[in-house]
């Protein structure tokens, strides 16, 4: 399968909550570094870009052990700014469509596989699991309506696919380049946001339960 979506990877970040001293990327996942599976359910991808900052050349070097076709763009600017910034960097020369996935999400398989082929504009929410969540609130039909630091349906783990037209330089998060577009079709996933020591131990367990 191929896609005319871009993919954007966020792995700019420095990940202090998680403690682990590393960028979330590398971070071991039953032997393997975050970074390699999700490289591993984007392999059908052709247009893949990492964004990169904290520990770049350990990022780009582990990338570069699974595809050499990968695009690398630098956010110099990481430690003070956010996901949001990274996605509207790596989104600038893409594809009209881009599809961001943070560098410290693991999904199920199957399900990015259905986003992957799902096409236009749409947000992905899942299941309350993590311990540092931002929730969604869904309305009629499956739509996202907002974003809640308090409360909500679900928990924005990402992705999102949206027009790269539509994003503009911030140095918030990816969901604030989402709100003003608000409402927008929601799709509900598995997957599991790795922000704390805790929510890496709930990944483990995760991988564990793929079917695929």
């Amino acid at each position: 399968m191929s896609t005319a979506k871009s993919v954007v990877l966020s792995c700019a970040g420095i990940g202090s909550r998680l403690g682990l001293a590393t960028t979330k990327a590398l971070i071991n996942i039953n032997g393997r570094s975050l970074i390699s599976w999700q490289l591993e359910l984007l392999r059908d991808v052709e247009d893949i870009r990492v964004v990169v900052g904290f520990q770049a050349n350990d990022v780009i070097n582990e990338v570069l052990k699974y595809r050499r076709d990968i695009i690398f763009v630098y956010n110099h600017n990481y430690f003070e700014t956010k996901t949001g910034t990274s996605f509207y960097l790596g989104a600038r020369h893409a594809n009209e469509y881009v599809l961001e996935v943070d560098g410290d999400l693991l999904i199920h398989p199957h399900d990015m596989e259905k986003l992957l082929k799902t096409e236009g504009e749409f947000i992905a929410y899942a299941d309350i699991m993590s311990d540092d969540a931002v929730f969604v609130k869904i309305g009629e039909g499956g739509v996202v309506n907002s974003f809640s630091r308090e409360i909500g349906d679900y928990e924005w783990t990402g992705p999102a696919c949206i027009q790269k037209k539509k994003l503009h330089y911030t140095s918030g998060n990816v969901f604030n380049q989402l709100e003003p577009w608000l409402p927008m079709k929601g799709i509900k996933i598995r997957a599991c946001d790795i922000d704390t020591y805790d929510d890496y131990e709930r990944a483990l367990k995760f991988i564990e339960s793929w079917d695929y």
